[in-house]
């Protein structure tokens, strides 16, 4: 029985199917429309994301393209840091992972605050976007000086996004959370060893 649940504990952290298009993010440039919504149903519940291409472009066209070609299934909120925010957007494969290292974006001016509720991709510094997103649980409005644009609103399922497990905290050392660099390189599996409290993504989706 031990062995029984200890494979279906593994299956269960096994890199997920994704569409051929993510191994290609050069072919993945499609206008998203000018609002949409995406719909998460996540291992808390459901949420669902407004996004207004008129806040930030180059970062709501991204995001479009990632959710309709399946990025997101089975991804962990991998950071949660309670009072400040919820980041996802690691693939849970590492080949795939590795060929959007560099798919980078440019930066997006900053129209909208990133206050409770406002969804905005991470970044490492100037052009440096990729596939990581972070949802802000409170008044963040400090990031807005540092280039940090959302593209997006929580618009339904706030209370789940901020249910989501956050007994990790942040990575080391500010916390006991992944390391980003395991994650990436080592993707779905390297969670299943110490951190299978984590919440994550069963399916994303563009919204009707």
């Amino acid at each position: 029985m031990t062995r029984i649940l200890a494979l279906l504990f593994a299956l269960s952290y096994a890199a997920p199917a994704f569409s051929q298009g993510l191994t290609n993010p050069a072919a993945l440039k499609e206008q998203a429309p000018p609002t949409y919504r995406v719909d998460f149903d996540t291992s808390k519940g459901a949420f669902v994301v407004e996004v207004h291409r008129d806040w930030a472009p180059n970062g709501a066209d991204r995001f479009y393209n990632l959710v309709k070609n399946g990025f997101y299934d089975d991804a962990r909120f991998f950071r949660v840091v309670e009072g400040f925010m919820v980041q996802f957007g690691v693939n849970g494969d590492p080949k795939v992972s590795a060929v959007w290292r560099e798919a980078r974006i440019k930066d997006d001016p900053v129209r909208i605050s990133n206050k409770r509720s406002f969804v905005t991709f991470a970044t490492a510094g100037p052009n440096t976007r990729t596939t990581q997103v972070f949802i802000n649980f409170g008044d963040n409005s400090n990031l807005d000086r540092m280039g940090f644009a959302p593209f997006g609103q929580v618009v339904s399922g706030m209370k789940v996004v901020e249910a989501l497990y956050s007994g990790y905290g942040d990575g080391a050392p500010q916390g006991r959370g992944p390391d980003q660099t395991r994650l990436q390189t080592q993707g779905n599996a390297y969670l299943a060893s110490g951190f299978g409290n984590l919440d994550y993504i069963k399916k994303a989706t563009i919204g009707q």
